[in-house]
């Protein structure tokens, strides 16, 4: 399989994980069409006081941990995610996630009798509202450190959405 693949699908995996940890339902979208730049759609159940289930959009980058700097993560994405992500008028939020993968494949994981363990982590990004660029190919984003995508990151993101609609 190509790395490239690999690190992809290592992406939503680890993006899986976190999501159930948080109870929610995660579902990759229709690959390989990647229509309006969206990889994984999450979503919750519909409570009583709510008006409706909660969804997010979520567009899935992976590279190695060489993005690091001391408070945020640097990634070049393409204009065309990010006009996607950053309109102002939608009805679903979406974000960004960038997960970070080892360079060397064999640290990606560890697996023994009491744990599975996914190294490195992932960061998200909502870039709804950001301005128009005269960048022609790439738009380099900073993805603050302190946003981990973590189960509790989840469920904040969630709630949020559920009580405003609007992330």
């Amino acid at each position: 399989m190509d790395i490239n693949i690999q690190k992809e699908e290592f992406s939503y995996a680890y993006i899986y994980a976190v999501v159930s940890a948080a109870g929610y339902s995660c579902q990759i979208a229709s690959r390989p069409l990647d229509i309006g730049g969206i990889d994984i759609i999450i979503s919750g159940v519909e409570r009583e006081d709510s008006l409706y289930p909660p969804r997010l959009e979520v567009q899935v980058k992976s590279t190695s941990t060489s993005v690091l700097s001391s408070d945020s993560i640097r990634y070049p994405l393409k204009l065309k995610n990010y006009n996607e992500l950053r309109k102002q008028k939608t009805l679903v939020p979406k974000i960004l996630v960038v997960v970070l993968i080892p360079d060397d494949q064999s640290e990606w994981l560890n697996q023994s009798e009491d744990e599975l363990c996914l190294r490195r982590c992932g960061y998200w990004l909502s870039l709804r509202g950001q301005p128009e660029t005269t960048n022609t190919d790439r738009v380099t984003v900073y993805l603050p450190r302190q946003q981990m995508f973590t189960a509790g990151a989840i469920k904040n993101i969630m709630q949020q959405i559920e009580n405003r609609g609007i992330l």
